[in-house]
């Protein structure tokens, strides 16, 4: 039976790109609410929050490993949404 490949682990400069690309995108988003932007953001996060807990589930990736993974960016989504619930 021939070997299925692994999915080569993305860098952690790549994890740090996407997930400050992302806040930035969900920043404009929110922007554009109608509810506000603290809940309007606050509500994105916590989407993104879920997006990467299922993202980490079907690449199979460790949480909290030497690489910053789908964890990680879940974990920094939570704090950046803790803090928007405290500042708003």
């Amino acid at each position: 039976m021939p070997k299925i490949p692994d999915i080569p682990a993305f860098g952690s400069a790549q994890v740090l790109t996407r997930f400050f690309l992302r806040l930035v995108i969900l920043g404009v988003f929110a922007a554009l609410g109608h509810r506000g932007f603290g809940k309007t953001l606050e509500s994105m996060l916590i989407l993104a929050f879920l997006y990467c807990i299922c993202m980490a589930a079907v690449r199979r990736e460790h949480p909290f490993g030497a690489l910053l993974t789908h964890f990680d960016e879940a974990a920094a989504y939570l704090v950046v949404a803790q803090l928007v619930v405290w500042i708003s």
